[in-house]
């Protein structure tokens, strides 16, 4: 059996190691780390080939081989994204607040690191590097579980990374890797509350809510994005049809593009067949109510419940109707997946309503919604999209991966 207790023990005794680093350290060992990376482009390529090869056998799609490959380019990238994190203010040790209590207490809320983190991935070998990263400049240990799919790649990114510890002196399990791709090791890892502070799945919905319903670890869960455009009955029609193409079209493989229209009754006479001429480009399936079946004919496949709640990552829309602001409200709030939602009008009152009423992580004003990511936030990377409402919501940067605690300062008080 996979020995994750020892793995758990081995993230707590590096958690404090990490914890207590500089950030000056913490920049020398990243910049060794990207280093480390770009003089191992034959090792790291060498394992990738044999992943891209059981992926050829096993019948993989092109698309998703794609994801798995690493090139001498995208290994360069990975560096770079270390260099980014270089870049970034250290939040550990911030203080966020200060006060002084009428019998002399003084009290300071820090920052500080989660812990161990524990990160379940699919696919893309490029995460592990992020995931690492973002977890050490924040102080933490992470315990890596990616797919089975990206294993060599993964084994080999993460032999390159805990060389470059060990060369810094620094504990090289603050990061570890669970090289086992069996699922019941990964049900296992689940359970290892004893050790690992916090779980984050990062991947498609199957494995986000295997891992929200058997994780006994509190989980922040990432991910999953049914996301609606509600063009309003005051929109400008141009700016609508540019920012919905964006939206669903730009890249739909990603939790931030858009999958559901929502078209206020007053401008979908007007709306409908301009949106569908731009859509035809990329050859875009249509599946909406009988309203715009009406206007646009038998091109549009009728709408099923399950359509206004699906995440189709796919050239796919569905489109619904509505008379009112509110009702298009109500809609997303019953459909969505608390991600990113989007108005598009030149009314602001209408504006601010849907901004107050919508309840999801990232709710937009005349943008696309494919802005919902850490670099486009300023925040110089992710580990994920949050779209629950405990501790992190919305893009996760380094702030994210952080707790507090409270620092009390006493002259000798004692409590009556």
């Amino acid at each position: 059996m996979y020995d994750l207790n020892g793995m758990g023990e081995r993230a707590v005794a590096a958690k404090f190691d990490a914890g207590l680093l500089k950030t000056e350290k913490k920049n020398e060992v990243l910049k060794t780390c990207a280093e480390g990376l770009k003089a191992s482009y034959s090792e790291i390529i060498s394992a990738n080939d044999r992943d891209i090869e059981k992926a050829k056998e096993n019948g993989v799609p092109e698309g998703m081989q794609d994801r798995l490959r690493l090139t001498e380019s995208r290994i360069d990238a990975m560096a770079e994204g270390l260099l980014e994190i270089v870049k970034l203010p250290d939040p550990i040790g911030e203080v966020m607040e200060e006060f002084e209590r009428p019998n002399g207490l003084r009290l300071k809320k820090v920052r500080v690191p989660l812990g161990v983190i524990g990160i379940i991935f699919e696919s893309r070998p490029n995460v592990t590097a992020d995931a690492f990263g973002l977890t050490f400049k924040t102080g933490n240990a992470v315990i890596l579980k990616g797919g089975k799919e990206a294993i060599n790649s993964n084994i080999a990114i993460v032999r390159v990374l805990r060389k470059a510890l060990e060369d810094c002196g620094v504990n090289p399990d603050v990061l570890q890797l669970i090289e086992d791709t069996d699922r019941e090791t990964t049900t296992r890892f689940m359970k290892l509350k004893e050790y690992v502070d916090v779980l984050i799945p990062r991947g498609g919905a199957g494995l986000i809510k295997a891992v929200v319903e058997n994780s006994s670890i509190p989980v922040i869960e990432t991910g999953t994005g049914n996301c609606h455009i509600y063009i309003d009955r005051d929109a400008d029609l141009d700016k609508s049809v540019k920012i919905l193409f964006n939206a669903k079209t730009q890249r739909i493989s990603v939790c931030n593009a858009a999958e559901s229209l929502l078209i206020h009754k007053d401008v979908a006479e007007e709306f409908l067949p301009v949106l569908k001429k731009a859509l035809d480009e990329k050859n875009v399936e249509l599946r909406g109510d009988e309203t715009s079946k009406r206007i646009l004919g038998d091109c549009v496949i009728p709408a099923t419940e399950e359509d206004y709640g699906r995440e189709y990552l796919d050239y796919i829309l569905s489109i619904k109707t509505v008379s009112s602001v509110e009702e298009a409200i109500a809609h997303i709030n019953r459909y969505n997946t608390h991600h990113s939602e989007c108005i598009v009008t030149e009314n602001m009152e209408t504006a601010e309503k849907f901004l107050d009423g919508v309840d999801s992580a990232c709710v937009y004003v005349n943008a696309s919604t494919r802005f919902t990511d850490g670099f486009e936030f300023g925040f110089g990377a992710e580990i994920g999209i949050s779209t629950q409402k405990l501790h992190a919501r919305g893009p996760m940067g380094l702030k994210e991966l952080t707790s507090y605690k409270y620092k009390i300062y006493g002259n000798g008080q004692v409590r009556g």
